[in-house]
């Protein structure tokens, strides 16, 4: 079975239906978090934030997760410190920070 980060592909594609089931419109939050799922499990090229392309072709390691994360954080301060919306970014490291083991909770 493919691991998907810390994560089982199986998992990983469920989440991506349950999210891509919801009603639209969606929120910024869900679309970060369907760009994090695609990418995750190389449906999208690009990464949900910095737009990197997976150096592997089947999807991101574990190591770029990680910093894809820490860039969505980055993001959340940025945003919120300008007074915006910063729904997307938290989407994105919700789904990260999944997908990297930093909590249990599927978002």
């Amino acid at each position: 079975m493919t691991a998907v980060g810390v994560r089982s592909a199986e998992e990983v594609f469920a989440a991506l239906e349950e999210v891509g089931g919801r009603r639209e419109p969606w929120t910024g939050y869900e679309h970060g978090l369907l760009e994090a799922f695609r990418w995750a499990v190389g449906a999208q090229v690009g990464a949900p934030v910095t737009g990197a392309a997976a150096v592997d072709a089947v999807g991101p390691c574990r190591a770029e997760l990680l910093a894809e994360c820490q860039a969505a954080a980055s993001g959340i301060r940025a945003w919120t410190e300008q007074g915006r919306d910063g729904g997307r970014f938290l989407g994105a490291y919700s789904a990260l920070a999944w997908l990297c083991g930093h909590h249990d909770d599927r978002p």
